[in-house]
């Protein structure tokens, strides 16, 4: 049962408010186009160099050359996918492209698994031998089978520890550097494409064009995810300023530093902080910035939920920080509306207090929360509702009261005229799915909600 605890409502002030121009970006269509214009190619390049398909050994074989391709292909795709190019980051989202990137390593994992057993099974027809004998030719004879198929079994691997049955007994930062095996996955398998592909053997137009796609790939790899990060560390030299407890486990982490203005962190993005304190600094793990960035200083409010959010609690004064980002599109620029609702649950006030304090026009904020003590930053939000003129609403599990679940009535009934908002939502899971429903039940168009995950 949810209870309104108190509901706050500040009259207009006069507040001055920008008048909203919609950004839109043709980055998010465009993108799959071109994933999917170049699969086209690499299907294109298989039929140009294929005169005709003769037998069962001939189609097993075509098949796997095709899917060997795909697979091949779908490497380069997921890589790009998550370099953190700003361009895509900020239009897609970090969310989506995961989204993206799960969905295609499914797809590149089956595709590399057809393509080795069909190979194996086309080829053994061809020379009239059982499959392990065929096997045992192609790994321990053929020029970089050896490393390929050890490329092999590391995707295979990372695929099955990456399904959510296993991954919801990793750690974030288990899970993060199992991820790190791909790199060397691609690059074990890179070389038997070139030396074994019936397609690549003798074409230098194709063997060019794919040394171009990796290449280029790994040259935003290695800028965006290595590169800048190390560069910006050393420029904006930030250090923890202080550490404040905002809740029952919930603390704001206060961070200053150099030139801090040329991070670009808008309301509403995170970054990757890495913390350099004995076994924190291998590990970078995302957090929302809780205000919007000033001068000389920023700030993240943590809740704890596993071994690296705990230790930002004793974080001393002074200890260096890296950050990477600024990442996400989860900002203004995703308004169409002039009436906006911030829709939080627990820990996921943090992004909204920002986005509530920057975003013009109406805005309208509901807080969830299991206790009033798990109100984090209430003081600030009370504050910058009475300077906006704007409503905030409270609503606790505990204690008992009046019930306001998450529905399409209740919500309604807090925020009427619901249908003409954007809303900006931000929670645990289970909070978000139903609040999702609960929207789109009251009659918001889903292109009006608005969500980040953060979940792994």
């Amino acid at each position: 049962m949810t209870t309104t605890f108190t509901t706050t409502t500040y009259a207009s002030q006069g507040m001055h408010r920008r008048r909203h121009r919609p950004c839109r970006s043709l980055v998010p269509f465009l993108v799959p186009l071109v994933i999917w214009g170049g699969g086209a190619g690499v299907l294109a390049l298989w039929w140009s160099d294929t005169n005709a398909v003769v037998g069962p050994a001939g189609w097993l074989t075509g098949a796997g050359r095709i899917t060997g391709l795909l697979a091949g292909y779908a490497c380069a795709v997921l890589l790009a996918l998550m370099a953190r190019m700003p361009l895509l980051d900020h239009t897609i989202g970090t969310d989506r492209l995961a989204r993206w990137h799960a969905w295609g390593g499914r797809c590149t994992v089956s595709l590399a698994l057809a393509h080795t057993l069909l190979i194996i099974w086309g080829y053994s027809l061809t020379s009239h031998t059982n499959v392990v004998t065929q096997t045992s030719t192609l790994v321990l004879h053929y020029p970089d089978l050896l490393k390929g198929t050890a490329g092999f079994l590391l995707f295979v691997a990372t695929g099955i520890l990456s399904a959510r049955t296993a991954r919801r007994r990793m750690s974030y930062e288990a899970w993060h550097y199992l991820h790190f095996a791909t790199y060397l996955a691609v690059f074990l398998t890179f070389g038997h494409q070139l030396s074994n592909g019936a397609d690549f053997v003798g074409n230098r137009l194709a063997q060019a064009a794919w040394y171009t796609l990796f290449l280029g790939v790994a040259a935003l790899v290695a800028w965006y995810r290595f590169v800048v990060p190390v560069r910006r560390g050393l420029r904006h030299r930030l250090r923890v300023a202080a550490v404040r407890p905002e809740a029952p486990g919930v603390v704001s982490v206060h961070l200053t530093g150099q030139h801090l203005d040329e991070l670009g962190g808008e309301p509403g993005q995170f970054l990757r902080w890495r913390f350099l304190t004995r076994g924190s600094c291998w590990t970078a793990n995302p957090y929302s910035l809780s205000a919007p960035a000033r001068p000389g200083h920023l700030r993240i409010t943590v809740k704890t939920a596993g071994g690296h959010s705990a230790a930002l609690a004793r974080l001393k004064p002074g200890t260096r920080v890296w950050a990477e980002g600024p990442y996400g599109s989860f900002t203004a620029n995703r308004r169409t509306s002039p009436k906006v609702l911030l829709l939080a649950g627990g820990v996921g006030i943090t992004p909204l207090r920002a986005l509530f304090e920057t975003l013009p026009g109406q805005v309208t904020l509901v807080y969830r929360a299991r206790h009033a003590a798990d109100l984090a930053l209430r003081g600030e939000l009370d504050a910058i509702a009475a300077r906006r003129g704007d409503t905030v609403h409270y609503i606790v599990d505990e204690p008992a009261g009046h019930s306001s679940p998450l529905t399409a009535g209740a919500l309604s009934t807090l925020v009427p005229d619901l249908a003409a908002h954007d809303v900006y939502l931000c929670g645990p899971p289970g909070m978000t799915r139903t609040a999702i429903g609960a929207l789109r039940g009251a009659g918001v168009p889903a292109r009006r909600i608005h969500h980040e995950s953060f979940a792994f």
